[in-house]
């Protein structure tokens, strides 16, 4: 990629949708002085308004999801491209496709395994060729999950200590509100897999994005819907644990992290996600009801009856906590893993801030700016479909680090 003939470091798509705007917010505020920015999206007088609320002079480009004349155009303008339109199973393709073919990077927010598979399918090799990084899942799914496995990684290979067994992410703690545009997603997923029940199998194969399933270890079934004592994962640990709902989703992500770098996280790495709901005499029940009410919600909106009522309940699309929630929401994960010499090591990813919104957008505008600015420290994999480990690595983990996200690995 030539990148001075570019004219833009970064465009941000969907600028004026809900995390559009925060990610805007944030890159105003961050992005060092002469980071050349644009906001793109349909709507000429909403980016105009959007930009005015932002207080900045950057240049707006018109350009519509299923334009692919226009997102060409704007791919070859770009140097990074950030997106927030989804579900991106219905708006993303074309945008990801631009960005392939015209050599230019991109992140976005997805959590939608059949998206992902698609885009790997259709992109990864053509972004290879013009050494495009496409990398998927720059938020809260899935950076923790995979910036955090990637520094314990990098410390027990430091160590000698062999390569990484057993490891499991547990949340500790988190406050924030749900998303309703992962609930919009999956909606979406839901009506694919409904009228297709080939992809059903896909999505539910714990290496769904794995450049080379027959080369992935055999475990077994592996269960995204577990409930089981804390004290498995760790001796200190206490109480149960309970699914994590955005495990069905992350573990592939950093399953395809592995299988990217030949496997050197370790061909007996076996990972799994879940999350803490106390350590009171209770806490075996309340796991057993917050696994019935995921899958409550998950099989009622494949269900009309029950799927219009969830609509009315659950948050809209486009829509988000206010400023003072977002300010006050917070998430703290430990990950855990056992050694091949035995050793064993653990991890941790926290910060400040509403999870889905408020710390997805430092994650997401960090991703950016480190492809945009940070490029001889990128990892050398090159183009291709990516993860954030793979794609952007030490770099995004020296962004986060300095702007208050805190990631790093120790001994036990």
């Amino acid at each position: 990629m030539s990148d001075r003939e570019r004219d833009f470091d970064v465009v941000i798509f969907g600028a004026t949708g809900f995390v559009g705007v925060l990610v805007a917010g944030h890159l105003a505020e961050h992005a060092p002085e002469g980071t050349r920015i644009a906001l793109a999206g349909r709507s000429p007088a909403k980016l105009e308004a959007a930009r005015a609320s932002l207080g900045v002079d950057w240049p707006v480009l018109v350009a519509d999801a299923a334009d692919v004349e226009a997102l060409a155009a704007l791919a070859a303008r770009a140097r990074v491209v950030v997106s927030t339109v989804g579900p991106y199973a219905k708006f993303g393709l074309p945008l990801v496709n631009a960005c392939a073919a015209a050599g230019t990077d991109y992140v976005d927010l997805t959590g939608e395994v059949l998206f992902a598979r698609d885009s790997i399918d259709a992109n990864h090799e053509l972004a290879k060729s013009t050494g495009a990084r496409i990398v998927h899942s720059c938020g809260f799914d899935s950076i923790p999950s995979d910036l955090g496995v990637h520094v314990l990684h990098q410390l027990a290979e430091r160590d000698g200590a062999g390569e990484l067994t057993d490891t499991t992410l547990v949340v500790t703690k988190m406050r924030g509100g749900f998303s309703g545009g992962t609930i919009d997603s999956m909606r979406n997923q839901v009506d694919v897999m409904k009228r297709d029940p080939k992809l059903r199998r896909v999505a539910g194969s714990p290496y769904s994005l794995s450049p080379d399933r027959k080369a992935e270890p055999d475990f077994g079934r592996q269960n995204d819907m577990e409930t089981f004592p804390a004290e498995q994962v760790d001796p200190r640990l206490r109480g149960h644990l309970a699914p994590f709902v955005m495990a069905s989703y992350n573990t592939r992500v950093v399953r395809r992290s592995n299988a990217l770098r030949d496997w050197a996280y370790g061909k007996r790495f076996r990972y799994r996600e879940a999350m803490s709901v106390g350590t009171s005499p209770l806490s075996p029940v309340i796991a057993t009801l917050t696994k019935a009410g995921m899958m409550g919600v998950f099989l009622g909106l494949a269900v009309p009856p029950v799927r219009f009522v969830l609509d009315r309940v659950l948050p809209a699309p486009g829509t988000g906590p206010d400023e003072q929630s977002r300010r006050n929401g917070h998430f703290t994960m430990d990950i855990f893993t056992t050694t091949t010499s035995g050793a064993r090591y653990t991890a941790r990813v926290r910060a400040k801030g509403d999870p889905g919104y408020a710390a997805t957008a430092v994650m997401l505008g960090e991703s950016a700016l480190a492809l945009a600015l940070d490029r001889e420290a990128l990892p050398e994999h090159g183009g291709g479909v990516l993860t954030p480990a793979t794609g952007i690595g030490d770099a995004l983990v020296t962004r986060l680090r300095a702007a208050g996200v805190e990631i790093g690995a120790r001994k036990l």
